[in-house]
Formats: C-alpha cells, structure tokens, sequence
C-alpha cells in the first residue's frame, strides 16, 4: 500500500462526508466514516454477479431479509440461462419461502423520453403479486434519478452469511454478459447501431461481507424511511393508486447489529453516496441539502494519487471533472492516467453531440496538463463490436478503489441518488489484483498468462498503450493479417467547432449533466 498515512489518509471523516443527518456513520466510533474486517470481492460482468445472487437470494427463507434498489428492473431478466430464474421468480419465491424482501425502484421518467416507466412499474406491480413490497420511487430533483443499484441479504439466524452486492449492474436487460462480451441474450432495446443487436456489456459489482454490510442496510432504510413524499405531484399518486401500485412502504423490522467482523477480513470499507437537494420545499430528513460524499471522496483520493488513476466508467464529462484530475497531474509529475469508457455514446442526434460536448470538456483539460501521461481507450470485442463499458470503478495507486453506481460527471456528483464502496486494503492486495484482472481481460490474456508488464502501475501505462496502437494499425490497415491480441482502442478528445459547441452547450448542461447542489455551494463553486 502506498504510504499516506493508511485508511486515515485516504477516507472521509464524518465531518467530511458533510452529511451531520445521517445514520449511516453512527456506529463507527471518533468520528471515523469506515468500518474495518470486511472483505469485499469484485464480482467482473453481470453474468458472475448474476450467478452469486441467483444463489444467495435462493438460500433465504423465514427470518431473513432481502433488500434491493434498482434503476432499472426488467421482471423477466434472467439471472442465469434457467427459465426459473427470472427477477420476478426468484425474488417472488424468496418472500414465498418466508423472507422479508422489500424493493426501492426509480419510478423513472415516461417511456417517451427513452425510460423505462413500464418496466419498472411492472417489476413492482408483479413482485406486489407475489407477495414482496416494491415502491416506486421518485424522490429526486425534476429530470433526476435514483440511480444506486443494491441488494442486502441480513439470515435471522446466521449474520456471518450477510451480504451486500454494490455497484453499476442493475436487475435488467442486457446486464448479464461475460468476458467474451457477446452480449445478454435478452438485450435492451434503442442502443445505437454500433452496438449491434446485442450489445456487448462491461460491468462491476462488489460483494460485501462484514461490519460494513450494516452500513448498506442503513443506505436502504434511510431511503425507506423517509417521509418525502414518494412522487412530485398528488396527481400522479393518485394514478398509481388506482394503478394498483404500492404507494406506503410498511415498516421495517427492527436493524440487527452489524454482521461479525470477516475472519482475515483485511478492508477498511467506506461508503460514498450522492444525494441532491431537492429544492421546492422538499428535503430528506436523512439529507439535509443533499450529501456528496462521492465527489468529497474522489477529490480527497485523487488528492492522494502519485503514481496510476486507473479509471472505468460510463461517462467522463464535464469541466469540473477534467480539471480535478489536470490539477493532481500537474501537481504530481509521476502520475499517469487510464481510462476506459464507451467507443460511442448510448445516445444518437443532438443528445450524443452533447454527450460528446461533455467528454471533450473532461479530456481537453486532462490532456492540456499532461499529454503524454493521459490515455482514454474504448473496448472492443473479437468480432470488432464495440463493448458498452457501464462499469464505475477507479483504482488509486493499487491502494484505493471504489465500485459503485456513480460515473464522473457532475449528474453523479451532485444530482442523482448514488452509492459507491471504497475499500482500502491495508494487506494491499484488493487494489492491485482487481486492476490486473482488468488489464488481463482487455490484453487478451488468460489466467495462467504472465502480467510482468502490468506489475508496475506504470509500466501498465505503456503496455496498455502498445496494444492499442497494434489494434489501431490493424484495423486502419483493412484489418488484414491475423487480428492483433488485445480490445483496446484509442479515444482522442472529440473536436467539436464553435457551432456545434454552442448547439450541444444546452442539452448537455441541462438534460445530460445537470448540477443538483443547494445555491450556496454553486456560487462558491464547493461541492
């Protein structure tokens, strides 16, 4: 582990989490924001996570409880290729076997607009059926979403069983692919052409065993618990009465204890969260003003970085972005950069102008402080389609590393409901091992395939950047001869003139990045 003073020099305190109304740090004593003898175990491509919850939620029964939130929930995803194991059945035959399951959906925005209102309504109307509360919920700023995607599994008679999954995979379509990246075979609907009919997906969840699973169950009852009204307009819940749908979460029963500490359990395991203010008269009584500990946390990591920021995510937007990390390469002259996103955004027209816009307002001044020390790649898979990169994840130093639903954008920072895992591994292994399993599969190489090149954060650097350039050449050449080992692809800073600039300025700061922080803060441009 990198020398910064342990998990003390890493992680936010309670105070500087900035969030005085939260439960979720009552437990951790002096102020700390952490818990320790955790372990937490990457689960790389909604195929493996889905396989590992297919079999938690399948061992639940009287006793137990079964929490879950979710951006988007489509019933009939299938969790492995098993006809039973769809959503609905397992989570429905969890609640008949005697489990408590509970469920937190985004009511999301009309279907019109490119959201998934009925499949979401659909989940909670039929796990309503089954027996299992759902609730839609749209406790967030106009044009937001909840956006964290988690489930708690807490046994009645076994609390060393507990877990929490935390991370970008949601219970829906086109989730559930593997490091072949051929995609799930029940795709979502309206990706862009270049992703083909089903298109390959990269993504990240955490399993979380230990202390810290508590601390996630409190994320959940916060949400639960709080009296905001679940819709923006008595209109509308009215029509979900009539709907049939769910519009009063019963109460919960009483939080156990935390689960015991993990035998060899080495994780210092903090949690970073996002949640906006909401503005109109309405706040959360476990929020006031909003939290965004995900933007205090990365700023204060990023702060800590001297060697390789090793980054995956959706999205890479925005100025504010752009220039924390132009300001830490600028003052670290050793410090490299990698990151992987999408080739091509998952928008097309005005709306992937923008999201272009965005990425150029992040790269530009990246690349403006160190040209030679930045490397933004996208992924393509053996057939030559490029791979949807949904992952969030970042790796500090192979000391600190986060896996969660937030991207680095300012929408994540400030505006929709997010939740990340930090872990800082004081045996320092977590880090380094999850960034060489990713580096392995995007180099082609196989578990028995040495990875002496990538040992070295740096070294990384300039592995990674070889094996695009191979891939590059080969497909600028006519993709003659036999095609060169590895899915890397480089992505350049977008150039946009001043008119397309100007066109996209409005969409991208008003509908794809918006900024949900309370007044103050904008005018003294804090988080």
């Amino acid at each position: 582990m990198a020398d910064r003073g342990g998990p003390e020099g890493w992680l936010l305190t309670a105070r500087e989490r900035g969030n005085p109304r939260t439960r979720v740090d009552d437990l951790h004593p002096g102020g700390v924001a952490w818990s320790t003898d955790n372990r937490v175990r990457p689960l790389v491509h909604g195929a493996t996570y889905f396989a590992e919850l297919l079999e938690r939620i399948d061992a639940t029964g009287p006793g137990d409880l079964v929490l879950f939130t979710d951006w988007q929930g489509d019933a009939d995803q299938l969790l492995t290729d098993d006809p039973a194991s769809t959503v609905l059945d397992v989570l429905g035959r969890a609640d008949e076997r005697g489990a408590d399951v509970r469920g937190l959906v985004w009511r999301s925005h009309s279907d019109l607009t490119g959201f998934t209102a009925r499949q979401n309504a659909n989940l909670g109307r039929a796990l309503q059926r089954r027996g299992a509360e759902a609730i839609l919920d749209m406790r967030v700023r106009i044009g937001g979403s909840h956006h964290q995607k988690l489930v708690v599994i807490r046994h009645g008679d076994d609390p060393s069983r507990d877990i929490a999954f935390v991370g970008g995979i949601d219970l829906a379509h086109s989730r559930r692919d593997t490091a072949a990246h051929a995609g799930d075979p029940q795709p979502v609907p309206g990706m862009p052409e270049e992703y083909g009919a089903r298109p390959p997906w990269h993504d990240i969840q955490a399993a979380v065993t230990g202390p810290a699973v508590h601390d996630v169950e409190t994320t959940f009852r916060e949400r639960w618990e709080d009296p905001t009204s679940l819709r923006h307009s008595p209109i509308i819940l009215v029509r979900d009465r009539l709907r049939g749908l769910d519009v009063t979460p019963d109460p919960l029963p009483p939080q156990a204890p935390p689960p015991p500490p993990v035998p060899g359990g080495t994780h210092a395991v903090q949690l970073l969260r996002t949640y906006p203010d909401l503005r109109g008269g309405r706040d959360y009584a476990f929020a006031h003003g909003g939290e965004r500990s995900v933007a205090h946390g990365y700023t204060k990591a990023l702060e800590q970085a001297r060697r390789l920021v090793y980054v995956e995510d959706q999205y890479l937007w925005g100025d504010h972005v752009g220039q924390v990390f132009a300001d830490a390469l600028t003052t670290h002259p050793d410090l490299h950069v990698v990151v992987i996103v999408p080739l091509h955004p998952d928008v097309t027209g005005l709306n992937r102008l923008a999201q272009r816009e965005g990425r150029r307002r992040a790269m530009e001044p990246m690349h403006r402080a160190a040209p030679d020390r930045v490397a933004v790649y996208g992924l393509e898979n053996h057939a030559g389609t490029p791979v949807y990169v949904h992952a969030k994840t970042c790796v500090i130093d192979d000391t600190w590393t986060t896996i969660g639903s937030d991207n680095f954008n300012r929408r994540s920072w400030t505006h929709d409901s997010e939740l990340s895992v930090v872990v800082v591994d004081e045996a320092d292994e977590y880090a380094r091992r999850l960034r060489l399993a990713l580096a392995a599969e995007h180099l082609d190489r196989g578990e028995d395939d040495p990875m002496e090149d990538c040992a070295d954060p740096v070294a990384m650097f300039a592995t990674f950047a070889r094996a695009a350039a191979d891939l590059d050449a080969w497909h600028a050449g006519g993709r003659v001869g036999p095609r060169p080992p590895g899915r890397l692809r480089r992505i350049y800073p977008p150039r946009l003139g001043r008119a397309a600039r100007m066109l996209a300025s409005a969409p991208y700061l008003l509908l794809h990045d918006p900024d949900g922080r309370p007044r103050e803060l904008r005018r003294r441009g804090e988080y």
